[in-house]
């Protein structure tokens, strides 16, 4: 049995005439007669009764106009699947999450891509760099986010935001008295940095930036993480460097100051990271709501700027 079998049979048996399922299928009646006899030879089963109103089902023939039409129902839903995912709106994306940016850049990305795409399933995996990058070769993830990256011929990125450098700081501190906080004010600062997995990181950010400062930083603490560090600073364990999307962060004693003469850049990137030679079609198209997010807040950013 083929399908075009099953096309013609429920043809014939919606409409009850040769006649009239033939001009519904654009052929002629002698090759679709023959269709329904080669099809009722192959089932061994009379499937009609011929008479002079026309083609009437048998039993055998009522039953079959049931499972034909699940089969179809099937093929249909399978053949709009298969072009969805081809289109990149159809399928999972495994996505590899790290750091302060899921305090609020990534989420907001995540919410966009799922009301754009809403039939892609995507699937959250908690890992550090260097895990990220191993998950991408052996091709457990799509995609993972991180800063401060050094990248191989088979890694690529798109930047996804810049975010300008905050300080946390426990509201006692002295410090927190004022608007923005002067970088050189925090030479004899206890910091707590992060994170402690793969190098380079957030750390040599920081450690390269007090060298231009002309100070070596007192570390109270290395930690693996951005929640973690601001935890610490909560409590009064010490201060700590952190990207602007930590201060969605909020913890009971803990505050957050810009800052100002800092020696080197205060800007943050984030990245998301892919294989290079991934050509899938969900992964372009959540690249594409990447670059739309990061056009739509460069556009906003230069429009308040203009607008000071």
């Amino acid at each position: 049995m083929e399908l075009r079998h099953l096309r013609y049979f429920i043809a014939v048996a919606e409409e009850r005439n040769i006649g009239r399922a033939a001009a519904r299928l654009h052929i002629s009646q002698p090759p679709l007669t023959r269709q329904i006899q080669q099809l009722e030879d192959q089932l061994g089963v009379q499937l009609f009764n011929r008479t002079p109103r026309g083609m009437e089902l048998t039993p055998a023939g009522e039953l079959l106009l049931d499972e034909a039409k699940n089969i179809n129902a099937v093929i249909e839903q399978a053949t709009e699947r298969t072009q969805r995912a081809g289109q990149g709106k159809f399928g999972r994306l495994d996505v590899a999450i790290f750091g302060s940016a899921i305090l609020d850049t990534i989420p907001r990305l995540l919410v966009d891509f799922r009301k754009a795409y809403p039939d892609v399933k995507i699937v959250l995996h908690s890992m550090q760099k260097d895990e990220q990058l191993e998950a991408l070769r052996q091709r457990r993830i799509d995609v993972g986010f991180n800063r401060i990256l050094t990248l191989s011929p088979d890694i690529a990125a798109e930047l996804v935001d810049t975010e300008p450098l905050f300080l946390a700081i426990h509201e006692d501190n002295p410090l927190a008295d004022q608007a923005s906080i002067d970088f050189n004010m925090l030479a004899d600062e206890a910091l707590i940095l992060f994170p402690t997995g793969g190098r380079p990181s957030f750390i040599d950010k920081v450690l390269g930036l007090c060298q231009q400062a002309g100070f070596v930083p007192k570390i109270a603490q290395e930690v693996g993480d951005a929640v973690t560090a601001v935890s610490l600073v909560s409590k009064g364990f010490g201060a700590s460097f952190v990207a602007k999307s930590t201060v969605a962060l909020s913890l009971p004693g803990l505050t957050y100051r810009p800052l100002r003469n800092v020696p080197g850049s205060t800007k943050i990137d984030l990245s998301c990271i892919y294989r290079r030679d991934d050509r899938s079609p969900i992964l372009a198209a959540f690249l594409e709501v990447v670059k739309s997010n990061r056009n739509r807040r460069e556009a906003a950013n230069n429009e308040s700027q203009s607008g000071c």
